[in-house]
């Protein structure tokens, strides 16, 4: 059993998982200092051991064309 699987925590909506995921993906995406952010740290490590919650609030804009 992974530490991810062990992990417990509240899911409202479980349902939600996927936007969620997307989000991720289009932030990583669509703003590239996070992903430089992302980059420097898998190479630095610079937080190995401890363990870190983020949140990013992002508003995102979908234009239609």
């Amino acid at each position: 059993m992974t530490a991810a699987m062990e992990m417990k925590c509240d899911i409202k909506d479980i349902n939600l998982a996927e936007q969620g995921k997307n989000n991720i993906e289009w932030a990583l995406r669509d703003m590239p200092v996070l992903r430089k952010i992302k980059e420097r740290f898998i190479k630095e490590q610079p937080f190995k051991g401890l363990k870190l919650s983020a949140c990013v609030h992002v508003t995102m804009r979908h234009c239609v064309q």
